[in-house]
């Protein structure tokens, strides 16, 4: 059997002929591009309707959401110290305060957005000391010593956890009232109390709230529900 081999030279292509055959490369290469891209958009299309995308609608969404969030962000109302419902004006520190819950949640008390306890610097702000007293089972005596050793201009800041009162006598009682209050004449067993005063005021302090302890309107079986207080205390002027 025989098998038949052919060879054929081709003869030198002539350079007009290469400049010719590299463009028609080019487009040909370009029209495949374009109907590729065509074959896909056709494609997607296809899909786009077998499936009900329905794009316009999924974009009017979003830039419907995008809308709503910028406007919340816009309103949302805005955060002042200590989350007090208003900002004080100057020369004022914002405070708010909580007394306890029962005999399971100690009191807070906040002033300028630091939780703190007691003697506040009335000038600065800054915090003079932090004291716990225990006027169930403690001794009155070391809180009296407090209350005497509080230096003119300094505010002032107690509340109440489990009982505040049992201990108190009448002195301790003075020393509280010279402050400001004018509820700590009649604070009784259990009772809960806010107060922000300071030392040397010559009038008698906005700020105290007081719920007297009553078995049949308690809210924690033997103590009342918490008591709230919040507000802007003027610094000290010189």
């Amino acid at each position: 059997m025989r098998s038949l081999c052919t060879s054929t030279k081709s003869s030198p292509s002539s350079p007009q002929l290469e400049k010719t055959e590299k463009p028609n490369m080019r487009v040909a290469g370009a029209a495949k591009l374009v109907v590729a891209v065509a074959v896909f958009l056709l494609t997607f299309y296809v899909i786009s309707q077998a499936f009900e995308i329905k794009m316009d609608a999924s974009l009017g969404n979003l830039f419907a959401r995008s809308a709503m969030d910028a406007v919340a962000r816009s309103t949302k109302p805005p955060r002042y110290k200590c989350g007090i419902s208003k900002a004080c004006p100057e020369k004022h520190f914002a405070f708010k305060m909580a007394s306890g819950a029962a005999s399971v949640v100690g009191p807070r008390i906040c002033l300028e957005d630091n939780v703190l306890m007691s003697g506040v610097n009335g000038k600065t702000g800054d915090l003079t000391d932090t004291r716990y007293f225990d006027m169930w089972g403690g001794n009155v005596a070391s809180f009296i010593e407090f209350l005497k050793a509080i230096q003119d201009g300094t505010t002032v800041l107690m509340g109440t956890y489990d009982d505040g009162a049992t201990k108190l006598n009448d002195e301790a009682r003075q020393l509280i009232a010279e402050l400001g209050s004018t509820s700590t004449t009649h604070l009784g067993f259990r009772d809960n109390w806010v107060f922000c005063g300071g030392k040397g005021i010559k009038t008698k302090s906005p700020f105290e709230q007081h719920i007297k302890s009553n078995k049949d309107t308690n809210k924690y079986e033997g103590w009342p529900e918490v008591v709230e207080m919040e507000g802007c205390i003027p610094r000290k002027q010189d």
